[in-house]
């Protein structure tokens, strides 16, 4: 029977991947965002009904009423929601819910997630076995709803809400200290992710990167458990690794057998350990390997990750959501294969996340070879007294030989212009809204070297 959903914060990319499923079961759908954007068009033309800003009459008569973490206890429609007594659903409690009458597989991690949940899928929807799918991430495939069996989730971790599922397998990528506002110290987050190594169905299969001691150790009770990663002591582990312009390939071993050399077209060696997650699920479920591995060379990359925008005169301009210390050095190494020089425009992503890894940011950004730095991203966080890029900059200057700079945002373009050259890598960096600037650079930068887009790798 048909429901209505309305959905606080609907433009997210979770949000709308949820709500896109719910219109393709058929239900009502409608919900507001601060702002218009691609996502928000998208479920208009799937028949959503769409309100921008938030505002007490935007919620009407809906059945459920569905937030984000994003949305806080005084936006307008959740006061409003509350006063005419509808149910209130976390999003991450909706997903779960849909997920009970199928098979679930869920991918949590620190980092990694949305691409290790776009290859998993990718697997499932090549071996015709025709999965729902659930993907905060824009791909072709982020929201689909399927005949099979099968429902593959990108979960949350970062307030906890991932407890709320019990799938059948379960991918875990890293723990990382991360979401710090929300967790305060490693010992919430291990505790938290211990839990949800337990909600894996007893029959159930955990699947860990067996390089992280800490997730060795968190699934050390756990009987059906698979670990993956470069360590030669793991289940499935990668071994001569040839990293390539914005490619790689290595050896695949599964329990000891050489299983053949898998391709990838998606650089640096944190995709190759999503992507030996992905062999170890196809392992389980007991694929066939030719098809996995041509699943795995037909991938391309999800919007925001390692994107390749555009290519003048061999000017290559990449954009990257990765906004955490581990995130940023493993784009940066990714890039910096290609033996090209990387100019980084990075901009911190909240107040807190700067605060707390502040030593690690100075540590990952001297990676760079020309860096620019912008001012922090709020996110709707207040100021923290001290914490700006303009610090950043200074303790990053005292070991870097290299050219760095802080700049205002309106003052980034004309210097990139300036600065470019062909051959470099030019890296937008961050999940807040630095990449908004690359498509006028793509513009300029075609201007000036008198050049249309070419080829994106030459």
């Amino acid at each position: 029977m048909s429901k209505h959903y309305h959905f606080i914060g609907i433009g997210g990319m979770g949000m709308g991947t949820l709500a896109s499923l719910m219109l393709h079961k058929g239900h009502i759908v409608s919900g507001s965002d601060i702002k218009d954007s691609r996502i928000l068009q998208d479920l208009k033309s799937e028949g959503a009904n769409i309100f921008i800003g938030h505002r007490a009459e935007n919620v009407e008569e809906p059945d459920y009423v569905v937030y984000s973490s994003a949305i806080k206890n005084d936006n307008p429609e959740m006061i409003a929601s509350r006063m005419k007594g509808i149910p209130i659903l976390k999003r991450a409690q909706l997903l779960a819910q849909l997920m009970e009458t199928q098979i679930g597989i869920t991918v949590a991690g620190a980092h990694g997630k949305t691409t290790t949940t776009s290859m998993v899928s990718n697997l499932l929807i090549k071996a015709g076995m025709q999965p729902t799918t659930a993907i905060g991430g824009v791909i072709s495939y982020n929201a689909t709803l399927g005949a099979g069996k099968y429902f593959i989730a990108e979960v949350d971790e970062s307030d906890g809400s991932f407890l709320y599922f019990s799938p059948s397998y379960s991918i875990i990528t890293n723990v990382d200290f991360e979401h710090v506002d929300h967790y305060h110290n490693w010992n919430n987050i291990l505790m938290t992710y211990q839990k949800f190594i337990r909600q894996t169905a007893k029959k159930g299969w955990v699947i860990i990167c067996g390089d992280d001691v800490r997730l060795r150790k968190l699934a050390s009770s756990r009987k059906q458990v698979i670990r993956y990663g470069f360590g030669k002591d793991n289940d499935v582990s990668a071994s001569n690794i040839a990293c390539h312009d914005f490619a790689s390939e290595f050896d695949c071993t599964v329990r000891g057998e050489l299983k053949g050399r898998l391709k990838l077209n998606v650089p640096g060696k944190h995709n190759i350990l999503n992507a030996l997650a992905c062999v170890s699920l196809s392992t389980i479920l007991n694929l066939d390997f030719d098809l996995m591995a041509q699943s795995l060379n037909d991938y391309q990359s999800v919007q925001r990750r390692f994107q390749i925008k555009g290519n003048v005169n061999n000017i290559l301009v990449v954009d990257d959501y990765g906004h955490h210390p581990t995130e940023v050095e493993a784009t940066l190494e990714a890039a910096r294969l290609s033996n090209r020089r990387v100019v980084m425009v990075f901009q911190p992503h909240r107040y807190t996340r700067t605060k707390f890894l502040f030593d690690e940011f100075v540590k990952c950004l001297r990676l760079s070879d020309y860096l620019i730095l912008t001012d922090i991203y709020a996110a709707s966080e207040p100021p923290i007294s001290g914490v700006t890029a303009e610090k950043l900059v200074e303790s990053i200057k005292k070991d870097f030989k290299k050219p760095i700079f802080y700049l205002k945002k309106n003052e980034i373009m004309e210097h990139v212009c300036k600065a470019a050259k062909p051959g470099d890598v030019i890296l937008f960096q961050g999940a807040g809204d630095v990449n908004q600037m690359i498509e006028p650079l793509l513009k300029r930068l075609q201007e000036i070297h008198k050049s249309s887009l070419q080829p994106t790798v030459s």
